[in-house]
């Protein structure tokens, strides 16, 4: 093997072990909250804190690559869940679940970001032009094949869940998932 792509191969493996990392966070996120201890996440994703900390110095950097990660994952989860779901509503159910995953980390990051408003305005704005477009696309099918009504805005859709996930993570007795699902349901045609 050839210096070269010793170094290629090493990056794949360094963008691999990220992710594993970032997906493990997330995880531990969605379940503990953003402040969950860092122990947690390395013993969910198989490695040490060191890693972590060489990876991420701070919190808050470990918190806004989760955000990134996680908008990433769900943008790019939209098109595949398109063509390997039974329907395009089955595929927008299956979606907005992610979204809601993607939620309750991103409550708490704003949280965290409470000090840094313009970073955390940036990180918004990539939210949308990220998320907008393929929550029209699957909105789009799912009314297409007349699975859906057809006169909703993604940016509502995507508005109500986000306002029906706010208080999740603070009240044991809330199911935002489950009132979530109601309001999928109810967009049935």
């Amino acid at each position: 093997m050839s210096n070269g792509e010793g170094r290629r191969s090493k990056r794949a493996d360094a963008r691999r072990n990220e992710k594993t990392l970032l997906d493990a966070a997330a995880a531990v996120f969605v379940t503990s909250g953003v402040e969950a201890p860092v122990r947690d996440i390395a013993a969910k994703a198989g490695v040490g804190m060191g890693t972590i900390y060489r990876h991420f110095p701070t919190r808050a950097d470990l918190i806004v690559a989760v955000y990134r990660h996680q908008v990433d994952a769900c943008a790019e989860a939209g098109p595949e869940l398109l063509a390997s779901s039974d329907s395009p509503y089955e595929a927008l159910r299956r979606w907005i679940d992610l979204f809601v995953d993607f939620l309750v980390t991103k409550h708490g990051l704003a949280a965290v970001l409470q000090s840094d408003n313009a970073g955390f305005e940036t990180l918004h704005t990539s939210f949308l032009d990220s998320l907008l477009p393929v929550c029209t696309r699957l909105l789009e099918a799912a009314a297409e094949a007349g699975e859906i009504r057809a006169d909703l805005q993604a940016y509502e859709v995507m508005r109500g869940i986000g306002n029906l996930c706010i208080g999740a993570d603070s009240d044991p007795r809330y199911d935002a998932r489950r009132l979530v699902g109601v309001l999928i349901a109810g967009l049935r045609a």
